[in-house]
């Protein structure tokens, strides 16, 4: 394995599967498959799941809710997905730990960094729920953030498309697909992989990024055991 620590990002959506919205159980045991075959490997495995499939508070504030209420919904949105895929994982008899950015003790523990890092060496998965705990920010720069204290080698962003392109390859079919890309040309190139917090964060800290396909089964593997999967944002 090319990699001992990583942290996948998952979006909200993701987990819809072929619905419209909420949980499909059916992707739910295809990721924890697919996360047990790394973790097999002695991979440490952290994981920042979005809430857009339950809810999302930018999209509340649009139609006239206070923005604080809604991205308050929204962090619970990540604890709800975070519970659902720890109870996958642990179908598949991976030890799991939920951590949350708000107080919610009766079903998450609080995120503490030390407590987080041991968990992660002794091959537990742990999912980092509710965000960064604050209003404004995207599940995006948690991931970044989270990433970054504990120790994490690189990102590695799911997403239902195999890179980063051009432009959107499911609108244009002449769309092309970078490798290898810097951070410096992706902001030259307006392209969106996170959200300008997130993505300036990654930067500074000089952690990679690669965006890849998840949905397509052994995708997580060949990245985490360095094929050339997806697209690597690096320096």
């Amino acid at each position: 394995m090319q990699y001992k620590r990583i942290l996948l990002k998952l979006s909200g959506e993701a987990l819809m599967g072929s619905r419209q919205y909420g949980i499909d159980p059916d992707r739910l045991q295809e990721y924890a498959k697919e996360i047990k075959d790394i973790t097999d490997k002695g991979v440490e495995v952290a994981i920042v799941i979005g809430g857009g499939n339950i809810f999302r508070g930018l999209a509340g504030a649009s139609r006239g809710m206070d923005r604080v209420q809604g991205d308050h919904m929204g962090m619970l949105a990540t604890v709800i997905n975070g519970l659902a895929l720890q109870s996958a994982l642990e179908d598949e008899d991976i030890p799991t730990r939920l951590q949350s950015a708000i107080k919610i003790n009766e079903v998450a523990e609080p995120f503490i960094r030390r407590k987080a890092i041991r968990h992660l060496e002794k091959g537990r998965v742990v999912i980092f729920g509710g965000g960064t705990g604050n209003p404004y920010f995207t599940t995006d720069s948690a991931a970044v953030l989270r990433a970054i204290e504990i120790g994490a080698e690189v990102i590695l962003k799911g997403t239902r498309v195999d890179g980063i392109y051009s432009s959107d390859p499911e609108k244009n079919i002449d769309a092309t697909k970078f490798d290898n890309i810097s951070f410096a040309d992706v902001l030259q190139k307006g392209l969106k992989v996170m959200d300008t917090t997130a993505f300036t964060l990654s930067q500074e800290n000089e952690l990679p990024i690669i965006v890849f396909d998840m949905n397509t089964r052994g995708n997580l593997y060949k990245v985490v055991s360095g094929e050339n999967i997806g697209t690597k944002v690096n320096l």
